[in-house]
């Protein structure tokens, strides 16, 4: 079941990547060429790109692909590494939660104007939904990495790390 819904999620954000990627090709296509475009491409694909940035954002937690800041975490003892990692997921919890509870009430608000979207056909609180469902999967993300670190099944974030990954292409290059 997890694999599904890891499958499910990553097809979602490459949909969304190849949605708003052939929506602005279009509309240059049609402004360059043929003097007209679409009126409503813009918004689309601003909040394609929201919903892309909101579920990349969670994908990225899972997968360790964001940039990792911890050589100063680094320094200190495995056991402060473990605890400081736990208060660094408490804070990013804490942000995900204030967040989640802000997008809550503006989307409460939104739907009970009931505004629509300027350029599409769409209300307003529809298309903001991502808010509350990317903020909500980066809450899960967070409580997975907690929960592991707190069970001793990892020491820290996974988190990318260019400068080793760059030395393992530099050696590489030098083999041949």
């Amino acid at each position: 079941m997890k694999r599904l819904i890891y499958r499910l999620e990553e097809s979602l954000i490459g949909l969304l990547l190849v949605s708003t990627t052939l929506l602005v090709f279009i509309e240059v296509l049609l402004r360059f060429f043929f003097d007209t475009g679409l009126l409503w491409a813009q918004e689309a694909t601003l909040n394609l790109a929201a919903w892309m940035v909101l579920l990349g954002a969670s994908w990225g937690v899972r997968e360790g692909a964001h940039i990792g800041v911890d050589a100063a975490i680094r320094l200190f003892p495995a056991p402060w590494q473990r605890r400081l990692t736990l208060l660094a997921v408490a804070l990013c919890l804490a942000y995900c939660a204030l967040f989640l509870y802000g997008a809550w009430i503006y989307l409460s608000k939104l739907k009970l104007i009931g505004i629509e979207m300027e350029d599409l056909p769409l209300k307003r609180w529809q298309v903001m939904s991502i808010l509350p469902v990317g903020l909500g999967l980066l809450v899960l993300r967070f409580l997975e990495v907690g929960i592991k670190v707190w069970r001793g099944q990892m020491q820290g974030f996974a988190l990318a790390d260019e400068a080793r990954d760059s030395m393992h292409l530099v050696s590489d290059q030098q083999k041949v």
